[in-house]
């Protein structure tokens, strides 16, 4: 944490960062609120996955076809399709089932927002908001996040380590940067949420991303740390 924090001091715009185990949380800011961008894009995907008439069938084409792209490639119109789906109530059903204390919902969805707590609490166990039938469809889209968005996190996963994760990003007045993740490895988890807002350029915010997961994460890499 100590190197995180000096880091990201280190770096232009907002930063804040938590990471949470099962029994702490550690962090900076971690209650500071921003915009979601297409981190929402994970609460989407559960909330319509637990919808009554999804939740308890085989999922179908058209569903396949909404949230392939709404979370390996980012769609944001696939997004807007499930969110008009689902509805802001469905996101809230979701938050509070978490315990989530920060989110809130916007008409622009892109504009919920979030904090670092609330999405580590999420993303810890994000499997068990899932229906069970779908929670292995979840985790592979949340693993296959395609190549060209596979940065920050994503180029520092600690070897042995599954990496389930989603980004969100936007450029102009209160352009962000953040990603959100869940590390697993036998029965261990770690969850971690890294929120940028204010950087010079979403190429700069990437790094910033990089750097700060780099340093939070350099000691599940050491012997011994992923039994």
């Amino acid at each position: 944490m100590s190197a995180a924090r000096g880091y990201a001091d280190g770096r232009l715009g907002g930063i804040s960062f938590a990471v949470r185990t099962e029994g702490h949380l550690y962090g900076v800011d971690v209650r500071r609120t921003v915009p979601s961008a297409s981190v929402l894009k994970a609460m989407l995907l559960v909330a319509y996955l637990r919808q009554r008439d999804v939740r308890g069938g085989a999922l179908t084409k058209a569903d396949r076809a909404l949230l392939e792209p709404m979370i390996r490639w980012s769609d944001n119109v696939a997004a807007t399709r499930v969110r008009d789906i689902v509805g802001n109530g469905g996101l809230v059903r979701l938050a509070h089932r978490v315990g989530m204390r920060a989110f809130a919902p916007a008409a622009i969805w892109g504009l919920s927002r979030i904090d670092a707590a609330d999405q580590t609490l999420f993303f810890l166990h994000i499997d068990r908001y899932v229906p069970a039938r779908h929670r292995a469809t979840a985790l592979r889209l949340l693993s296959s996040i395609v190549p060209s968005q596979r940065w920050g996190i994503g180029r520092v996963r600690p070897p042995g380590w599954a990496l389930y994760f989603k980004g969100g990003w936007g450029s102009g007045t209160g352009a962000v940067d953040h990603q959100v993740a869940l590390l697993r490895r036998g029965k261990r988890r770690v969850s971690v949420a890294i929120l940028t807002t204010s950087s010079p350029s979403h190429a700069y915010g990437k790094r910033t991303l990089r750097g700060v997961a780099a340093r939070l994460l350099a000691g599940l890499a050491a012997p011994g740390r992923g039994n």
